[in-house]
């Protein structure tokens, strides 16, 4: 049978991560700096990320195939190098396609002595990967649960404790030097933050890319007051599943009344809106989000409710 498959070639790709987010099927990862099909069980052959490739670098391969083959697939992955494997089966896991995660080690396993990598310590790695299972209880006590956990970030640190406080008035200030800040609670950074905290409940959420308060000389006084804050990267945070999770108690839990994202203007930025967007997709509430893409100069490009 004849299939369609994406096709990128590593030479032209220049690692811009702009098709990453326009692969709907998760097909798409970022590898060693360059964009990598891991799953061509998951590539449709429909080709959105096309468009989004600025150099050119990703074309539709039509080919004669017999239905997906995990083995042929996983050898031909092995030449590509170990991250590339890693995320591969990583992602079938995710899909919950354990037939093929099983094939592909029962094929690495049978031929350890010819593959460049610790297959034992592979196997270990992609077992380890995705949520932990916790018990079902009822919506109150997972919110405890949950509110517990947080508490525990960081093997205690006090740097990672929730604690809320009230920000100074805003100043008449001749320059930025002399502005005041607006930041009302601690921690920020999305991988600390307790969505349970108190001070989560009904509030406006901002939810900002690392570097935008870096571009933004007014970032306190005209976009975080009045609001609370959470911070990501999108490029360079792991375990961004988590992200996901936390927005999503935000918005049901929490009941926050809206959201502001904002995000820089390079490609890489872009994953933020997915992620966003997917908790959207998994949450029962409705919450409006207002989109806003600063320029490395700080001049705001795009600002508009989605």
């Amino acid at each position: 049978m004849k299939r369609e498959i994406v096709k990128i070639d590593r030479e032209l790709c220049n690692g811009c991560g702009e098709c990453i987010p326009n692969c709907h099927e998760g097909a798409l990862q970022m590898i060693d700096g360059k964009a990598t099909l891991v799953s061509e069980l998951m590539c449709d052959g429909l080709g959105a990320c096309i468009g989004h490739c600025p150099v050119g670098a990703i074309e539709i391969e039509e080919r004669e195939a017999e239905a997906y083959d995990e083995v042929l697939t996983i050898k031909e992955m092995i030449k590509s190098g170990r991250n590339v494997v890693v995320a591969h089966l990583k992602h079938l896991k995710e899909h919950e396609q354990k037939e093929y995660v099983h094939q592909a080690f029962d094929y690495m396993k049978a031929n350890a002595g010819s593959i460049p990598f610790d297959v034992n310590e592979l196997l270990h790695e992609v077992q380890q990967h995705g949520p932990k299972k916790e018990p079902q209880t009822n919506p109150y006590l997972q919110n405890l649960l949950i509110a517990k956990k947080e508490e525990t970030l960081g093997c205690g640190c006090p740097g990672s404790a929730a604690k809320s406080f009230v920000p100074e008035p805003v100043a008449m200030a001749s320059n930025y030097a002399e502005a005041t800040s607006q930041l009302s609670h601690w921690p920020v950074q999305m991988h600390l933050i307790n969505p349970m905290a108190p001070f989560f409940q009904d509030c406006d959420l901002l939810l900002s890319a690392d570097c935008v308060a870096y571009a933004l000389g007014n970032f306190h006084t005209k976009y975080l007051k009045g609001k609370k804050l959470a911070i990501a990267c999108p490029k360079l945070d792991s375990n961004k599943e988590v992200y996901v999770e936390k927005l999503v108690h935000l918005i049901d839990q929490a009941q926050v009344n809206t959201i502001t994202l904002m995000k820089m203007e390079v490609p890489c930025c872009s994953g933020l809106l997915q992620i966003v967007q997917t908790a959207l997709g998994q949450s029962q509430r409705k919450v409006p989000v207002k989109l806003l893409t600063v320029s490395s100069k700080g001049e705001i490009l795009e600002d508009r409710w989605l």
